[in-house]
């Protein structure tokens, strides 16, 4: 019988990491290769030049036009997309049969909308929480309910 496994995505809007856990007693560990991470920055390092001048209507003044999204919450957004997408590609290839989610609120938000409805259909459990910084030790009490690690 083939042992059911079950991905914990750990995920905020700049860093994410995927832990397995493989049954009861057997705790998490790290998968190798899934830990993410994009430098923070700020919206001045992200938008290098001034925004554009638009003219006020009825009249021959220009003002700064700001930009339509926040910069820094765009790539965030993009970034914990990109996790939904690793998230199904890994799905199909068989790579884990369970999912549990730990996000902080915002990413957790984006996360459901991004995600794949196979993806949704493996998710067992979700918190909205932030635990990317926590060792992966002292994880297990975040999960009571969800698994028995």
């Amino acid at each position: 019988m083939k042992k059911t496994i079950t991905w914990i995505l750990l995920a905020d809007g700049a860093q994410a990491r995927v832990l397995e856990h493989t049954g009861p007693g057997k705790g998490l560990k790290q998968v190798d290769g899934l830990d993410f991470a994009i430098p923070a920055l700020q919206a001045q390092d992200i938008m290098a030049d001034r925004p554009g001048r638009g003219a006020i209507p009825g009249g021959d003044s220009k003002s700064g036009m700001q930009p339509r999204t926040d910069p820094v919450e765009h790539r965030e957004s993009e970034f914990v997309k990109s996790m939904a997408t690793m998230l199904d590609e890994k799905l199909r290839k068989g790579a884990y049969d369970r999912l549990v989610i730990a996000a902080s609120p915002i990413a957790l938000g984006v996360i459901r909308k991004a995600i794949t409805p196979a993806v949704r259909h493996a998710i067992v459990g979700e918190l909205d929480k932030d635990l990317t910084n926590m060792p992966t030790a002292q994880l297990d009490k975040h999960f009571d309910g969800i698994l028995a690690v």
